[in-house]
């Protein structure tokens, strides 16, 4: 296990690598800079100059991404052109608000998914397992941008919950955790639903399946108890297929919270992305992907982890 966990680790560093390169690499490449949208259209090119010296975008892209190359090593991610701060003390303050969000998505995904897909998948028929597919139809048509919208405008016409921000200008002493619950509900269903739907028909299908094995079968007619069959004896050859769909889920919930970052106005690593790329600030932009890589990396290898433990035969 320790070789296995080894070789995840060197591909997610080369991962982390590869994709902070690329980003800012692309970033150059795009027409325009930092000092075009900085200054814009009308400046006067002897300030316009001044400010890409400044800066090193007067550099060619070999030159700047070669000092940049070398900074990283002495973990030195560069400074934020847009907010003149090191981008090193940006990313995890940012990247701990959308930790946040991640991390309460998933729960509900995995508390939500897991048991209903063992329900409908044990079942063949009934009311509840039917009610329960449909509403997985429903949300898994539904991406995380149209969901979040949604619930914005029930949280709006309703007024039971805030609709934006991740605290409240005015809290009273000692609410702060529940002011942030509740600044949490919105953000975090609409991406943690789509996800447990997801996951509950993966659940299903893979139970339907175990359930029709040898083994559980002869465990039905010796006379052991449905519930127990099901939920010991199916359960952990079942959880194989979402065990193996772990790491993708951590990059739908990267790709789910850009989009509901920016319209519940959670200020996480999504937002700053966005933030970056408008103000081509090729560093911040570098620095984010290489933080979102970082999650994808870390979900993989948890991924990777849960399968070989769920299947020891994946570790080879």
């Amino acid at each position: 296990m320790a070789r296995y966990i080894a070789r995840r680790l060197v591909f997610a560093a080369f991962l982390i690598v590869a994709v902070s390169s690329l980003s800012l690499v692309l970033t150059r490449l795009a027409p325009g800079d930092f000092t075009t949208e900085a200054l814009g259209l009308d400046a006067r090119r002897e300030t316009v100059e001044q400010m890409r010296a400044r800066f090193g975008l007067n550099k060619s892209i070999a030159a700047q991404y070669g000092d940049w190359l070398a900074a990283v090593a002495r973990l030195d991610f560069g400074r934020s052109l847009l907010y003149d701060r090191p981008v090193k003390d940006l990313i995890p303050e940012r990247a701990a608000n959308t930790a946040i969000l991640a991390v309460t998505a998933l729960a509900v995904a995995t508390l939500l998914g897991l048991p209903l897909g063992i329900v409908t998948g044990s079942r063949r028929g009934g009311v509840i397992p039917t009610v329960i597919r449909s509403a997985s139809l429903v949300l898994l048509s539904m991406p995380p941008l149209l969901t979040s919208l949604f619930l914005v405008f029930l949280a709006a016409r309703t007024g039971w919950l805030p609709i934006a921000g991740m605290r409240s200008a005015a809290v009273p002493e000692g609410g702060a955790t529940v002011d942030l619950l509740r600044h949490l509900i919105v953000p975090a269903a609409a991406i943690g639903l789509p996800l447990a739907a997801m996951l509950e028909r993966l659940q299903a299908q893979a139970m339907s399946e175990v359930v029709g094995e040898p083994f559980v079968l002869a465990a039905f007619a010796r006379g052991v108890p449905r519930s127990r069959v099901v939920w010991r004896d199916a359960l952990k050859p079942a959880l194989k297929p979402v065990a193996s769909v772990y790491g993708l889920m951590v990059g739908t919930l990267l790709s789910g919270s850009f989009a509901v970052e920016v319209i519940t106005a959670w200020p996480g690593l999504g937002r700053l992305m966005l933030d970056a790329l408008r103000a081509r600030d090729v560093y911040l932009v570098a620095g984010c992907a290489g933080a979102g890589a970082i999650f994808l990396a870390f979900g993989t290898l948890l991924s990777d982890i849960a399968l070989a433990l769920v299947d020891p035969r994946a570790r080879e």
